[in-house]
């Protein structure tokens, strides 16, 4: 094929440089082509005479790329089904990635917020406290109960006060060497000795099986309690120090033919809400008994 073309190029040049007429149109084209060169570089008329030729042109232009643009959208049309449900199965799986670790920084948020309002509570507290846990709620609807993540091994006692970032949560009611049971204030068989903190008014505030909701007993008709008092820890029993918050009166019922009033309160502490509570104080040490005695 080379030999071939290479013949052809020497035999159209012998034609040329031969002499007679294929010299003399050789001569005139390139004549005509120097011309058109100076023509184009002085004459602005060309100018527009290029650009009509421009736009006629242009359709030949497009004719011959179509086939090009052609192959191109052939090409993406023809993408195969496997590459498109992988692409689609990848994106539906970094979505849900990115939807989890926003869904998952909410929730640190919110359990960082939690943290501070405890440590708050904490500070508050006058006596030494520990954080623990929640692991698990006592199913039986008619008892109010949460297991925390520390037992006997972690000196809990038994009767150990609870508490959260609102107020008191309960006491320690059974323990075992890792895990202790707590029952909540709202318990039918929890009681706790309070005092209205405005005017110093004690009572017991008596659990109803209901988580929202406290019943002060025996208050006289008497007595000086309102709607939206705080109830605070009495220390009476000696089983709660005193001051701890303890709930809000949220209704007062006055019956003229009764002695005493209904008192209901709210809880102060987020009972079905709380993941990590405080234990207060240490475990009491049994006193020694002397020597002496011990012989006798």
């Amino acid at each position: 094929m080379s030999a071939v073309s290479s013949q052809n190029r020497r035999s159209v040049i012998k034609t040329i440089f031969r002499g007679g007429a294929p010299r003399a149109l050789f001569v005139v084209l390139i004549l005509f082509a120097v011309l058109l060169i100076i023509s184009d570089l002085n004459w602005s008329k060309m100018r527009e005479g290029r650009a009509w030729m421009s736009l006629v042109v242009t359709p030949l232009q497009w004719l011959v790329d179509l086939p090009s643009r052609a192959a191109d959208n052939l090409s993406g049309v023809l993408v195969s089904r496997t590459t498109l449900l992988s692409d689609n199965e990848r994106l539906r799986t970094e979505a849900l990635q990115l939807e989890r670790k926003v869904q998952q920084n909410a929730s640190l948020m919110a359990e960082n917020i939690r943290l501070r309002e405890l440590l708050d509570a904490g500070q508050r507290v006058d006596e030494p406290v520990r954080l623990v846990e929640l692991i698990g709620v006592n199913p039986d609807p008619f008892q109010h109960e949460v297991i925390i993540n520390h037992g006997s091994e972690d000196n809990v006692y038994d009767g150990q006060p609870v508490l959260d970032a609102g107020g008191v949560m309960g006491q320690v009611v059974s323990l075992s060497h890792y895990t202790a049971r707590v029952m909540l204030i709202t318990d039918a068989r929890a009681a706790i000795p309070v005092e209205v903190n405005r005017n110093g008014f004690r009572a017991i505030a008596l659990g109803k099986g209901v988580l929202g909701e406290l019943e002060l007993e025996h208050v006289p008709d008497t007595a000086d309690v309102r709607e939206g008092d705080l109830l605070v820890t009495s220390g009476l029993g000696g089983r709660f120090p005193r001051g701890y918050p303890v709930g809000t009166v949220s209704e007062v019922v006055r019956d003229p033919g009764q002695q005493f009033v209904q008192v209901r309160a709210q809880p102060s502490a987020r009972l079905d809400k709380s993941r990590h509570l405080l234990l207060v104080g240490d475990k009491p040490r049994l006193k020694e008994i002397p020597a002496e005695v011990a012989s006798e």
